[in-house]
């Protein structure tokens, strides 16, 4: 069983990746989505989303960290592809799930579902530009605003030559809301020869136990389940439903998490109570700490309350 970290923009960053890895146990991540448009982006962008390629593409807990792209076009996609695997990307990942209203209006993300032959032409555009040892996969919904051609989609990216397709369980008009609809992924696994990963709503070893159970699927890709609960991976791993980490593991990683690299203080702030406020769903002591914190306003403020709960 392979538990994959999932790209989710302004969420799994950089420092979240850090501290997910160094606690859980995932086979790679994946970067949130570099857009890419007419353009060979300069360096420092692939640096910025994703500086693990500094560290022989992974974290450092040894992750590897595969880069995601979303685009619509083939040429350019082709060409950002083989310059970060130069730079040292050890997998390339093609975005064809993304919801947001501005992404799709620019024709990126999942509102490509409806054309089948572009996300053909994209994944082979790809496959073909980078190294043959370099895999590269693509994730999608089951479809934009309906399931027509979902079957198309999976047989597209097939054929064009990714090594494994990631479905998330719901199209584009479901959005987020419960449930997915893990069984819908059954039919894509029993068409394809390469192997499908399933995504959505997997909050809990009951939940990731049914959902391989529905989707016929051994692997996993895990999202917001695992930034709410940082040991849910050890848990499906290990069968169980309780926490294995106690509070007081909590707090030190909350502490590395605010010890990381920030671009601006306020930044780093409003990300930790982000990341604090969806542990409060989990854990009781969350909840506690974030009525400490939820008025502070400096790193400093936030660090010496969480070093007083240690």
């Amino acid at each position: 069983m392979k538990l994959v970290l999932a790209p989710m923009e302004g969420l799994t960053d950089p420092i979240m990746r850090d501290v997910l890895t160094h606690t859980g146990s995932f086979d790679w991540c994946v970067t949130e989505f570099i857009r890419v448009t007419e353009s060979i982006l300069p360096d420092h962008v692939y640096y910025n989303y994703c500086p693990e390629l500094l560290t022989d593409g992974k974290t450092a807990a040894g992750t590897p960290v595969h880069v995601q792209f979303l685009g619509n076009h083939p040429e350019m996609l082709a060409a950002n592809a083989a310059k970060v695997v130069e730079l040292g990307a050890p997998a390339i990942d093609l975005n064809f799930g993304c919801p947001a209203k501005t992404v799709n209006r620019h024709r990126g993300g999942s509102i490509l579902l409806d054309e089948p032959d572009v996300v053909h032409l994209l994944v082979k555009a790809v496959r073909d530009a980078v190294p043959a040892h370099i895999p590269v996969s693509a994730k999608m919904r089951l479809g934009y605003l309906d399931e027509h051609h979902t079957l198309d989609n999976a047989h597209a990216i097939e054929d064009a030559g990714a090594s494994w397709l990631t479905v998330h369980a719901r199209t584009k008009a479901d959005g987020y809301t419960p449930p997915a609809y893990w069984e819908k992924i059954q039919p894509i696994q029993d068409a394809l020869n390469i192997n499908v990963i399933a995504n959505g709503e997997i909050w809990n070893n009951a939940d990731a136990k049914a959902c391989r159970q529905q989707s016929a699927c051994q692997d996993l890709m895990i999202g917001r389940g695992a930034v709410t609960t940082p040991d849910l991976t050890l848990c499906i791993r290990q069968n169980r439903d309780e926490a294995l980490l106690s509070w007081q593991d909590l707090v030190e990683l909350q502490l590395r998490f605010v010890n990381g690299a920030f671009k601006t203080e306020i930044g780093m702030v409003g990300r930790y109570k982000q990341w604090l406020g969806m542990m409060s769903k989990a854990y009781p002591e969350a909840k506690a700490l974030w009525n400490e914190i939820k008025r502070l306003k400096t790193l400093d403020e936030i660090v010496g309350k969480l070093q007083s709960h240690t």
